[in-house]
């Protein structure tokens, strides 16, 4: 090789290398945004009473204390049917519960927007939760949303359950029939409110979180397009 080819050759290299490690880059973000996208480091389903603001698309929004009102309910110690299942049609913005046949609730809903898309496919809820916090995003897309009601955890072999998808509550918008979350499925609370009730795993009484098991399964969720 000639020794005036040298420089040309080591500019290509340090192209494809730097396009690649841009790709690694993007990657890693767009990861970081699944992450977060629903998730949350506090699993203990424990209201915060010092929490009183949220902020969502630049706004802060008075975190409603309604939220907790709802823990002492009652719930039989019984593991939910198995023919009990939820249908979230993303391109109708729609849920719908089934007992078998039968249709429980149809509701609209708000799935993952474009760059934050809510995975279709079919899964069980792992982990249910009175109320948590999430938090993330950057500038523009921050958010900090203090107790996040009636959140049901899902996961399947192909979304892990460290993404942190699941079906809450919503107090910070009331834009349903359209797509407004970070992955996660937004839920009228009302609505979030009978199917944390009614999906398994069935929460024990004066519990605020409970995990699914092979005596409490988790009820299925089928999300498509």
């Amino acid at each position: 090789m000639k020794r005036k080819n040298l420089p040309k050759l080591i500019f290509g290299l340090l192209l494809v290398f730097l396009a690649v490690s841009l790709g690694v880059f993007l990657i890693s973000l767009r990861r970081g945004a699944t992450t977060i996208a629903c998730g949350t480091s506090d699993l203990s389903g424990n209201f915060d009473e010092s929490e009183l603001t949220a902020i969502f698309e630049d706004k802060k929004i008075a975190v409603p204390v309604i939220a907790d009102s709802f823990q002492g309910r009652k719930v039989l110690g019984e593991a939910a049917p198995s023919s009990r299942w939820i249908e979230v049609d993303l391109s109708e913005q729609k849920l719908k519960a089934w007992d078998g046949g039968s249709l429980f609730l149809e509701t609209p809903v708000s799935t993952g927007l474009p760059w934050w898309p809510t995975p279709p496919g079919e899964f069980r809820v792992w982990l249910k939760v009175r109320a948590t916090k999430m938090e993330g995003g950057s500038g523009k897309y921050y958010y900090y949303l203090p107790n996040v009601p009636f959140v049901m955890f899902y996961e399947n072999a192909q979304v892990p359950r460290w993404r942190g998808f699941s079906l809450h509550g919503t107090y910070w918008h009331n834009d349903f029939g359209h797509q407004h979350s970070h992955g996660c499925v937004n839920l009228p609370t009302p609505i979030a409110e009978q199917l944390y009730y009614w999906t398994g795993p069935v929460m024990p009484e004066g519990k605020r979180a409970v995990y699914s098991s092979d005596d409490n399964p988790g009820t299925r969720i089928v999300i498509h397009e």
